[in-house]
């Protein structure tokens, strides 16, 4: 459900775009006391949503495919607003990398897949009836399911309105909604039984790890059996993906007839020629795209958790230069 910028008006990629970043920032204060311990994790889960995010699943008799979008997974372990952050990680990254959804669709894009499941479905739905010792394999199936259901309704009722608001004539609201729905209930249907399917199998051998409030799990052999699994989805069940129009572009080709949809505002040119910059492999257009993108977004939480860990130490011999050197006992 990435928007391209030819689907946004400057005024209504700032609006939402100020939207987003106020949610960032407040993401970024909600989660500071407890990042050092949780830095690690989120990186590799969100390498993990990036993999998982290339491989498009065909939509029998439809002509279309979908992608999980992974914000319910994610705050199902990492707590709504980490999860968020871990989102907005991968959408940047696919933004400016890969020239996966516009610049100026950025905000936009934040809002529609990372803020509607994991700070409005997840809370609203998945966590008031996720209580812990009272959890099955069927509770989280069926919370699955629903969460990722209206999550993917509310995405697609978003990218309406906005294309609304942005005066894009090519596509009347009625009309345009008449195929987003139905084609985004299946698609959160399909993320439903894959979010279930990997919360199931964490369920039966770590249910610590769905606690979402507990930040100082042992997570060493998570960690290394996610990054292997990010890699190898990443590398080689890729491949496999469906080359048929994701669920948006689908509903566009069906709304216009096939004819594309073009802006040529100055901003939008700008932004064109920024991505076409920083766009190193456009369209994923590389066997080694998948496991490009899910090793950066490791290696960058890897050197955050690295910066994080450094700053109280510095800071403490700056301001005590004299001072004797903490002994082993003490900083374990």
């Amino acid at each position: 459900m990435h928007m391209s910028d030819a689907l946004v008006s400057p005024q209504v990629a700032l609006g939402v775009g100020t939207v987003a970043a106020v949610l960032i920032a407040t993401a970024i204060k909600r989660v500071k006391p407890y990042i050092n311990e949780q830095l690690p994790l989120m990186g590799v889960l969100g390498a993990f949503v990036f993999a998982a995010q290339m491989i498009n699943f065909t939509i029998p008799g439809t002509g279309s495919s979908g992608h999980i979008t992974g914000g319910i997974l994610l705050a199902s372990l990492l707590g709504p607003w980490a999860a968020f952050l871990v989102l907005c990680s991968v959408l940047i990254i696919q933004c400016f990398l890969f020239a996966d959804g516009g610049i100026l669709a950025l905000g936009c894009n934040m809002v529609n897949m990372a803020a509607i499941s994991c700070l409005i479905a997840y809370p609203m739905i998945f966590s008031p009836f996720n209580r812990g010792s009272h959890n099955t394999i069927g509770r989280i199936t069926l919370l699955s399911i629903l969460t990722c259901l209206v999550s993917g309704v509310l995405g697609a009722v978003m990218v309406t309105i906005e294309t609304e608001f942005s005066g894009i004539t090519a596509l009347p609201t009625a009309e345009f909604l008449s195929f987003m729905l139905p084609i985004h209930v299946v698609i959160g249907l399909m993320e439903g039984v894959a979010t279930a399917a990997v919360l199931g199998m964490i369920m039966k051998s770590r249910p610590d790890l769905l606690d979402n409030t507990n930040h100082n799990h042992n997570t060493i052999i998570p960690l290394t059996l996610l990054t292997l699994t990010s890699l190898l989805v990443a590398g080689v069940l890729s491949l496999l993906a469906s080359s048929s129009p994701d669920g948006l572009e689908w509903s566009i080709m069906n709304v216009t007839r096939g004819e594309e949809v073009v802006a040529t505002g100055v901003l939008h040119n700008m932004a064109d020629t920024v991505q076409q910059t920083t766009a190193l492999l456009p369209d994923y257009n590389s066997s080694w795209a998948g496991i490009v993108g899910s090793l950066l977004l490791i290696v960058c939480a890897l050197i955050v958790t690295y910066m994080l860990r450094r700053r109280p130490h510095s800071r403490s011999q700056s301001c005590h230069p004299h001072a004797e050197p903490h002994s082993s006992h003490e900083k374990e």
